[in-house]
């Protein structure tokens, strides 16, 4: 684990809800369909708590082809996925292009926590051999920490706000 580990001290102000918003926009950009059912696929090999939902309606969860070719007015689909009881995703289905997905800030104000998060980004990562990205909330195209596909480990990207 001390190979891809971030240290919480360095980087919490990249984790502070009041200075970056709760909800940054997690990305694994020039995706496909195909990657959309990797990161379904790995979230049943590891296990993971999930919830695919439509509106209001929690469902069974259907292969990434499907939620994906839904029309353009339709409700957005989401996918909560829970790596550890006390951290959960949001994966949107937007975009086939895009694998989009929230992770709560406030659910992340530990060491322990950010080495769950960290994790969580690795497994994605490994799994599609893309890189997954963390911009500010609504500030896309501005990473400030992500898993880099080269180094096989979670790297900051920018340098964290002085609080």
């Amino acid at each position: 684990m001390a190979g891809w580990l971030i240290w919480w001290d360095d980087v919490s102000s990249f984790f502070d809800p009041d200075l970056m918003g709760s909800l940054p926009d997690m990305r694994v950009p020039d995706a496909s369909v195909q990657d959309w059912q990797a990161v379904l696929d790995l979230v049943a090999d590891k296990g993971w708590k999930c919830q695919y939902s439509e509106g209001e309606t929690a469902l069974r969860m259907p292969r990434a082809e499907a939620v994906l070719a839904r029309p353009a007015d339709a409700e957005c689909p989401n996918l909560r996925v829970w790596p550890t009881a006390d951290v959960l995703a949001i994966f949107r289905f937007r975009a086939a292009d895009a694998v989009d997905f929230d992770i709560d800030l406030r659910e992340l104000q530990s060491q322990d926590r950010l080495d769950v998060f960290c994790g969580f980004l690795r497994e994605i990562g490994r799994r599609l051999g893309k890189p997954v990205l963390m911009d500010p909330e609504g500030d896309v195209g501005h990473p400030m920490l992500g898993f880099d596909v080269e180094a096989d480990r979670v790297v900051l990207l920018a340098d964290p706000p002085v609080r």
